[in-house]
């Protein structure tokens, strides 16, 4: 058997949606495990359509996903041009090869033409087909129309009274009946390929072995089987996946909330969180296992595994998942991605080294309490911003700090460490914990609420053994480490103590 080769292939008209994410995916894994080939082709005969941004961006989206390939536009290849737009010549010696062979013709129909038959048909409750006005033509005086510069499109002729079956690898065997497929625009009569044909001769020649795509192109399969026949070329296998579907079950849209690649990034999943949960869409890597990481999904991904049904998108269900891979990453690679939602609420600007240790060193206080990125700055809210006057405003709050017990420990605390050393690491913390509890005889919640407010403004939290350190650590920052002046805890004791 020849290696596994597999394609995808996005028109570059918009951002990478999820499912042709899911698509690329499932191209990938395929390869990855069988150690094929993952081919990338741009699709771009859509000329009004596409643009560069867009293919680009495209390409920032898939390796932000790790999906890397191994031929493409970018990165060459055996079997290239890559992008659709730079084959025209390799469509137009096809399409020369299909007339000489009498299986196509010129079609000098107009677009008005076309409207009134398919008005046509659909008054008379039949499906829009082509009535095949001008297959018979004389061929000799169509070229010359042609060649005098009459606009044409080209159309392949489809054989009268034949079944067309294949065996889908997701779905069993299918079958088509001729009788309900018109013949196909080839060519259009600006001369740019139209899909049907454009992606066999692509596919051909670059010996695809297994086509990999959503369910919406299972109609056009047909066409292109005998395309494949008319050009003598041997036909890969074919595999159509489920739509990904919204949580109403309609296909996914804007209406459900963020559908592109890049709006998940900038809402702050991780990418491998990401890629992890497109697999579980319509596959289950077995052993009630959902987490695991891209070579693993790889080493256990089989088409025959690909289920039927619409794969439904729950973001509740992907925040889980990103949830699990923040609780285990490394800071390392946690500290940077978070440092564009920091930037975006004005905590940090431009971080030096000192700056970027920083942040690493918060990564504990919200790895495992956020579901993604973007809530990152909410949790750290309380290092950043501390106000007791406005703590102190809240009913709930102050209605706590009542008692002469608790107003005693916040001004022992404020007392203690007026003196003391910054309470940089946790040992130092519960060091001056312990002071205060001897000196005022409270322990438990009835002493570390008190100082929770009065450190933090707020009643609850992250844990203090993590969150202090981080306050005094913060406050002894220079400037030039791009971190926003952050108020220690000796400060903020002193501060809270006189506003009560």
């Amino acid at each position: 058997m020849s290696q596994l080769r597999v394609r995808f292939a996005p028109s570059p008209t918009g951002h990478l949606h999820v499912g042709n994410a899911r698509t690329a995916l499932f191209n990938w894994l395929l390869a990855r495990g069988a150690g094929g080939t993952f081919i990338l082709r741009i699709e771009d005969t859509d000329v009004e359509r596409s643009t560069r941004a867009s293919e680009s961006a495209i390409h920032d989206d898939l390796r932000w996903l790790g999906l890397t390939w191994d031929e493409g536009p970018d990165v060459g290849g055996a079997h290239g041009p890559y992008r659709q737009s730079e084959r025209l010549a390799i469509y137009a010696e096809h399409a020369q090869r299909l007339i000489a062979r009498g299986a196509a013709y010129y079609c000098f129909c107009t677009p008005e033409d076309l409207e009134a038959q398919r008005t046509a048909a659909l008054a008379a409750g039949l499906q829009p087909k082509y009535a095949g006005t001008c297959r018979t033509l004389d061929p000799a005086a169509s070229s010359r129309r042609v060649g005098a510069g009459e606009p044409a499109a080209l159309r392949f002729i489809v054989p009268a009274d034949r079944e067309i079956t294949f065996v889908d690898a997701v779905r069993g065997h299918v079958t088509f009946d001729t009788g309900i497929i018109g013949d196909p625009v080839l060519v259009r009569s600006d001369g740019h390929p139209a899909y049907n044909f454009a992606v066999v001769v692509d596919d051909a020649l670059m010996h695809v072995t297994h086509v990999i795509r959503g369910e919406d192109h299972i109609s056009n399969t047909p066409r292109q089987l005998l395309l494949y026949e008319a050009l003598g070329y041997e036909a890969p296998a074919f595999a159509h996946l489920s739509l990904v579907l919204g949580p109403d079950h309609s296909p996914l849209s804007k209406r459900h909330g963020a559908t592109s690649v890049a709006e998940f990034r900038e809402k702050g999943y991780l990418p491998q969180a990401l890629l992890n949960y497109l697999a579980l869409l319509g596959w289950s890597p077995g052993h009630d296992e959902e987490v695991l990481p891209a070579a693993e999904l790889a080493a256990r991904f089989r088409l025959a595994d690909v289920g039927h049904s619409a794969g439904v998108f729950d973001e509740d269900k992907l925040a889980w998942v990103n949830r699990q891979y923040l609780k285990v990453a490394d800071p390392a690679e946690i500290a940077p991605l978070a440092v564009p939602f920091l930037s975006a609420a004005g905590y940090v600007r431009a971080l030096d080294a000192e700056g970027l240790a920083f942040v690493r060193s918060l990564v504990p206080l919200f790895a495992t309490s956020v579901d993604r990125l973007q809530q990152v700055p909410e949790r750290l809210r309380v290092l950043f911003a501390f106000d007791p006057s406005e703590t102190l405003a809240r009913p709930d709050v102050r209605a706590e700090l009542e008692s002469s017990a608790a107003r005693d420990v916040i001004v022992t605390l404020a007392d203690d460490l007026a003196t003391a050393p910054r309470c940089r690491t946790r040992e130092l913390f519960r060091a001056a914990a312990a002071r205060v509890r001897q000196r005022t005889g409270q322990k438990g919640r009835a002493l570390f609420h008190p100082i929770r407010v009065a450190l933090t403004g707020e009643p609850e939290g992250p844990e203090l053994d993590l969150l202090v350190p981080a306050i005094d650590t913060g406050a002894e920052l220079a400037a030039s480490a791009g971190v926003v002046p952050i108020a220690g805890c000796r400060e903020r004791a002193a501060a809270f103590a006189a506003a009560l």
